[in-house]
Order: C-alpha cells, then structure tokens, then sequence
C-alpha cells in the first residue's frame, strides 16, 4: 500500500535555532557575560527572579554569576535584574544553578498514573524523562491489554488508551510533575502483528507494523527503540528493526536500543546497532551501556574503543549509564528465549513441565550459548536481589537474596529460581550484581555517555513505596555527583551537568531545553554540590535524595526551599514527527 509523505511540522518554539544554543555567541551578546540580556517586554513583571546563583549553563562550561528572570515558563532574561518588577525573588545563596536534568531512560509510564508528583525523580533533580523501552507503553490491542492485566492491577491503573495520542491526552488532563517523552517500542509492535512467538513477518504483516510505528511517530513518539534481551524481541531480525527505524527516521526519530547482548556479544550488538542505523539513516543510542557478566569485566576500554571507532566511521552514536554496579531486569531474563515463545503463560507451563524445566536448565548451566545466560554471568544466587513482585504472598522476600531464598526454601538455587517465577506468575523483578566498578567508571567518563535512571518514579509512600526497588530509582543523578565528582573528582562538576542536561537534550533534538539560555524552558534546578546527597541503598532503597532546594519544571517549582510543592507544570513533549 502506498505511504504517505511524512508530516513536516510547523517550527514551534521549541525548535530554536542551532546558534542560540551556542556559548559563543550569548558572549558576543553579553559583551563578556556581564550585561542583561533584555527581557522581552520589560514593563511585565518576571515570575521568578534567581539570584545569588553560580550559573553553570549546561554546555561544559565554567559558572559565572548573573540573575535569570522567568515569565511563562520560559527564561526571559539573564543579567542584572536588580530594580526589573516580580513577583518572587529566589535567593539561590551561592549555590550552582543549572538546567533541569534528563533521565535518557526513566520507566515512569505506568507509574505517573499513579503518583504523577514523582517524587523520586524530582528530588534528584530530573525534570525530564525519555522512556519506551522496547516495550512502549503504547500502541495497544487487547490481547496486549489482556496480558497487562496484573501490572495494571498491581498499580491499580485502568487502562483506557489504545494509541500513543489517548495516553498522552490522559496525562496532559491530569497533569505531571515532570516532563515526558517515549519511544515507540518494537516489541509492542511486534506483539500486535505477530504475538509472542518466535515467528517472522510476511511482507503484509511488516507494513502493517510500518504503519503503527508511522501513527506511533504522528502521534508523538520520539523514535523506535528495542530491548533485544527480553522476549519476543530476539526473534526480530536486524532487517525488520532497520525496516521499522526507517519509518520513525522518516520522520526525524532515533533509534534507541537495549542492545542484543550487553555481555560475550557485546560487540556483535553494537554492530548491529551500528547496522541499523546506517540503513534507516538515522542517530543511534545505546541504552545502559556496560560490560555485563564476570568474565567480561575489564571488557569497557575494548567497548569503548569500538564505539569510537563507529564514530570515526560517521556513525552518531552515543550511549548513557546509570553508573551502579547492578543492574535491574525481570527475573524470567534468566530463562533462555525459546521458553518464552507463546509469551508467559507457555514460560511458565514450560516451568511446571519435569521434562522442559529439565531442558531450562541445563541451557543455564551451559558455559557457551547464543543467549545472554545471566546464570553464567554472576558468581552466584547471592548475586540476585528480589526487588519487586506482584504475589502478595511473596511480599516477605522483597530486598532478600536468591541464595537465602533458596535456602528458606530447601531447594536448590535454580529450582527456587524457576518456583519463585511460578509462584509470582512471572511478574518478580530483580537486581543482578554482575559489573565492575572500573568498568562503570570508565563508561561514565566518556563524553558522549549520558545518564540515566532506568527506573520508573516511586515515593517512599503509597502504592509506590511497596516495592524493594534498585536504589538507582532514587540515587542515580545526586550519587554521580556525591561519588564520581566531589568525593572521587572522576568528573569535574561543569562535565557531570553537560551530561545530565545540555548532552541529553541535543541527542534527543530537544532545542529548547537543556541550556540555561534566553528563550529556553525553564527548567532548572538549584543545589549545593558540596551536600547534595543519595540515600538510598540497597538494603533501604526507599530514601529520597536530599539537597535539592529548588526545581522547577517549565518556571513553576516542583521542589521548594527543599520541599515538594505538589505542583504538576510539566509537559508532554512530542517528537519531530508529531501532528496534531
């Protein structure tokens, strides 16, 4: 069937010219940085004046002092603002001043039906999310609805959308606390057309999935992503993601990826990754790079080198991390791919049969396979944390580990693994000790390494606060700067902003936030480095960060002399391709 044209979009204001972004250029207007830059009608009060902070821009750059004055969301002026008229004066007191964070990979989806303040999120300073991975919260059918059910119940969220616009419309009638932004996932399009089975496309059933990534993209979608780990995803073939890639390119998307394997395969993955991008002519982003297992520790510098050498080649790629040692996932990753097709009901039948739970086994225990096996990948069951499950009953074992589960249990590590599944229906979540420090550090040193959360936003109340969560959930963003900048001087704190704003925000073609820039969104955040502080463990992961004494999301604060204000002035931010 013939396709359409994609939809040019008409320049918004959020789409500012590529020069505005560049620091060179406000000197020439600042006249050596000192000068006001106008505010656009100054007979009309500021919202907000800041002043007393030490500005750091977002673009790498070292602080310098002025005032920022906001009006409407958007930052009207930056200079001397003493006798301009507001209606509240921020004193920042000699803290840093900077631009809201973007969490490149947050999972909040579901979770801001739920408590759209998010609280851990914003006491971290992120005002921004990117999600979707692989598996996008949209577009849906009801057989896809219908496998849902218990991640819906477990939030107590009715799902009423079907399309990546109705969800949108329903967060922008209750309001967030925070700006969003998702990918369309391959793996939801895949399951629509195809279900869970390890099956390929015919030509018909590929357009068809064409067609939903091109509403996907229309509706607002960022691009296409993948999370080739997790099943039915490995049984797409690089030409059918490129296939899809090509349709969120079309309409200026990215390609952003859970890659294919993040350990032996690494490097296999990345070219594939590389592949696609070069086919469907578009940017590339690696999602929580790492070298994953312990026979891959001491892999990073190798990685590195070989996204480098991609890049030399012309290829824009790039990657984030969250800079933690262990990574979070559903516990039924450890299950081999075959015993996934048909989707989770046949896995667990497949569990509760002698002569299958057999076969799964032994894939586990073999030291060579064509698979990311996470049973090779750690020392043992005390590597594996229960964070989350959705069986009431099982409650007791949250923040306990498989080793001391298995040992409750008398049972054999991998039989409680397979029981624990069966028993939670496979919904238990997991955090998976299995990286190396020097290897984590390495990775966040590069400078086209941005961060993420990769956790969706919780509170230490309420339904939220239930689960055992990866500490990242709440850490992520203030630890770098506690660890890796003041205590471990690993980033200089200029770096450590640039990778939380002004880098994010370029990969992602968000023109008009990121910067701390006349005419750009004022998201902004005010913080002292010299306390700002992570709380959350792994042992007491419900902590929330501290430190932040102001956020504001789009000029309204979200965080106020360190408390949460309750209000919801974010946005939902649509990608190029969007059409109303």
């Amino acid at each position: 069937m013939p396709h359409p044209a994609p939809h040019r979009p008409r320049v918004r204001f959020r789409l500012i010219p590529a020069i505005l972004l560049h620091s060179a250029f406000f000197a020439l207007l600042l006249g050596g940085g000192a000068a006001c830059m106008p505010a656009s009608n100054p007979q009309v009060p500021f919202d907000i004046v800041i002043i007393h902070g030490r500005i750091l821009d977002g673009t790498g750059s070292p602080w310098y002092a002025a005032q920022i004055g906001v009006r409407n969301g958007l930052i009207a002026a930056i200079g001397k603002l003493d006798d301009q008229p507001r209606r509240q004066t921020i004193d920042a007191h000699g803290q840093v001043v900077a631009p809201g964070f973007i969490d490149m990979l947050g999972q909040s989806e579901l979770n801001l039906l739920v408590d759209p303040r998010v609280p851990s999120k914003i006491f971290q300073g992120i005002t921004t999310e990117i999600t979707g991975e692989g598996d996008s919260v949209a577009p849906l059918n009801a057989t896809l609805i219908a496998d849902n059910q218990s991640d819906y119940q477990h939030l107590g969220i009715h799902p009423d959308w079907t399309t990546l616009g109705q969800y949108f419309a329903r967060l922008e009638h209750q309001g967030i606390g925070i700006n969003f932004a998702t990918y369309v996932g391959e793996t939801g399009i895949r399951r629509i057309v195809l279900g869970d089975g390890d099956v390929q496309p015919t030509p018909a059933q590929l357009d068809q999935m064409r067609a939903l990534v091109r509403q996907a993209m229309l509706d607002g979608a960022m691009g296409l992503s993948t999370s080739l780990q997790y099943a039915p995803a490995p049984y797409a073939k690089t030409s059918e993601i490129a296939a899809l890639a090509s349709v969120a390119a079309e309409y200026g998307g990215i390609y952003a990826t859970h890659v294919r394997s993040e350990g032996d395969a690494i490097l296999p993955a990345l070219d594939e990754a590389a592949a696609i991008g070069r086919q469907a002519h578009t940017s590339v982003e690696i999602w929580h790079l790492k070298a994953a297992g312990r026979a891959n520790w001491g892999r990073m510098p190798q990685i590195v080198a070989h996204i480098e050498q991609l890049r030399a080649s012309g290829l824009d790629i790039a990657a984030d991390t969250y800079a933690y040692t262990a990574w979070g996932n559903p516990l039924s990753a450890f299950i081999p791919p075959w015993a996934h097709a048909g989707g989770t009901a046949a896995m667990l039948q497949r569990l509760d049969d002698p002569a299958q739970r057999a076969r799964i086994r032994t894939d586990l225990l073999q030291t060579h396979s064509n698979w990311d096996n996470e049973w090779q990948e750690i020392s043992g069951p005390g590597d594996i944390l229960i964070t989350d499950v959705s069986n009431p009953a099982l409650r007791p074992l949250l923040g306990q580990r498989l080793s001391a589960i298995a040992s409750l249990w008398h049972k054999d590590s991998i039989d409680a693994l397979f029981d624990l599944l069966l028993q939670d229906k496979g919904n238990t979540e997991a955090a998976v000790f299995a990286m190396s420090e020097p290897d984590v550090e390495l990775a966040l040193k590069q400078p086209w390494v941005s961060v993420d959360n990769d956790a969706g936003g919780v509170s230490p109340e309420g339904i939220l606060g239930r689960q055992h969560t990866h500490p990242r959930a709440y850490g992520t963003f203030p630890r770098i700067l506690r660890k890796y900048v003041r205590q471990q001087h690993l980033l200089t704190l200029p770096d450590a902003i640039r990778k939380f704003s002004a880098l994010p925000a370029e990969r992602l073609r968000l023109a008009d936030r990121g910067v701390l820039k006349l005419g750009m969104a004022a998201d902004i955040v005010i913080f002292d480095p010299a306390t700002i502080q992570d709380h959350a463990t792994y042992e007491n992961p419900n902590q929330l960060s501290t430190g932040m004494d102001f956020v504001l999301v789009n000029g309204v604060p979200v965080i106020a002399h360190g408390n949460m204000t309750g209000a919801l002035p974010g946005q939902v931010l649509r990608g190029p391709g969007y059409r109303r």
